[in-house]
């Protein structure tokens, strides 16, 4: 038994990763602002959300227990170039907007506690900097190993804290119920926004390709059953469903008003303390800030891999080289990628996005659902190269609504 319950909590821990991963500081500051708008009314879009991107990854760790390679690796040997060209630009323009994201969401918590004696937009640079850097460092020296520490920390630490405060704070649990089982929504254009942010934020984007990477680092050696990975996934996105549900119904219980962004935060840790005092409001600042940070740490070690597999496997089909035997993390692409996510975007926590940066950051952000969707149809249908493990109709089913739901999600990116 005890044997038993020790492998589970090794497979189980590149879930809790894959969640800490995927609850963004842009995901909680949306549900919470859907919760003040439209209180409980919109969490059947979480649950959607979570679900989407449960398919889409299990789509991805097929390929890995079929073939023996990541999906990344996949598409670049087997695709057309183009495929490869296009992905590779958009991971180096969107790692740069995540990180300075996350680099700014970190920041601003940090100032908001510790305020430095400087202009608003350099503390949050500053503290923001300070803590990416940190981050790098860690994963420097201690690498995946470390990294999982980390994480389960956090992320206990964040569920406990949000989602204590969320069952103190709900105003009814029978609608709580309602509204996940029965989707219903405003008729206003707001609304359907919020829903379509809902459903392609939560759970992350490009970072859903990290668990393959997480998952070798954790059993280097042997075939890992398709069972276990469909329990390690469903514990991923039940988590991160229960947590983006939690903000959701905080906000919907403390009713913090009409506040945008990072205000909105701030607003429901005031409203939280005349209900708990002083400890309800730093309890939930700190739950946020444990939500960014574990978001940094998975980031800043999990998209490295990407880079310096995307190059490695690039470099092979245009020079025909042999398959390296070298980690990953042992290719110096992996480390420079790391130092580009943990020092330039700095400027964008000191300077700010500007208009231009952010619309191609949205509407390329939205084409990579639709376009991943596509790839998992295509490469996972092929029985020449996936074998036994080839879609069946209902996984085909799911994929081919993943597929119209982020399409439809990335023309209204388009025509707003």
């Amino acid at each position: 038994m005890a044997k038993l319950l020790s492998r589970l909590n090794e497979r189980l821990s590149v879930g809790i990763l894959v969640a800490a991963t995927g609850v963004g500081a842009g995901d909680i500051v949306l549900a919470a602002i859907a919760g003040g708008n439209y209180g409980l009314l919109l969490l059947w879009a979480i649950v959607l959300g979570a679900i989407l991107k449960y398919v889409l990854n299990l789509g991805l760790a097929k390929w890995d227990v079929a073939t023996g390679t990541t999906f990344l690796q996949g598409w670049v040997q087997r695709l057309p170039k183009a495929v490869s060209v296009y992905f590779g630009a958009y991971l180096v323009f969107w790692a740069f907007l995540v990180a300075g994201t996350l680099i700014t969401f970190n920041g601003l918590v940090a100032n908001t506690v510790f305020p430095l004696p400087v202009s608003n937009a350099y503390g949050i640079a500053i503290w923001g900097g300070l803590q990416s850097v940190l981050v790098a460092g860690l994963i420097y020296k201690g690498g995946f190993s470390l990294v999982e520490t980390l994480m389960k920390f956090f992320i206990g630490l964040m569920f406990v804290v949000i989602v204590v405060s969320a069952v103190i704070v709900c105003p009814s649990w029978s609608e709580v119920l309602r509204s996940i089982l029965v989707p219903r929504m405003e008729t206003d254009l707001a609304s359907l926004q919020f829903v379509a942010g809902l459903v392609g934020g939560v759970g992350g984007t490009l970072t859903i390709l990290c668990y393959s990477y997480w998952l070798r680092e954790k059993q280097s050696e042997g075939t890992i059953p398709l069972t276990e990975v469909k329990q390690d996934l469903g514990v991923a996105y039940v988590l991160t469903a229960v947590f983006g549900m939690s903000v959701m119904i905080i906000a919907a219980g403390v009713d913090p008003g009409d506040l945008k962004g990072y205000k909105m935060v701030i607003g429901i840790a005031d409203e939280l303390e005349s209900i708990l005092g002083q400890f309800g409001r730093w309890a939930f600042i700190l739950g946020f800030w444990g939500a960014v940070f574990t978001s940094m740490v998975g980031v800043w070690n999990g998209v490295p891999y990407l880079f310096a597999d995307f190059l490695q496997q690039y470099r092979m089909r245009i020079g025909k080289q042999t398959v390296p035997t070298q980690k990953l993390t042992k290719l110096p692409a992996y480390w420079w990628f790391l130092a580009y996510l943990a020092v330039p975007p700095i400027l964008v926590a000191v300077f700010g996005k500007p208009i231009w940066i952010a619309l191609a950051y949205a509407v390329s952000g939205a084409f990579f659902m639709p376009f991943l969707a596509a790839l998992i149809l295509y490469m996972n249908n092929k029985r020449g190269w996936v074998g036994e493990l080839k879609n069946g109709w209902v996984t085909n089913g799911l994929l081919v609504v993943c597929l119209l739901l982020f399409l439809g999600l990335f023309v209204g990116k388009v025509l707003g």
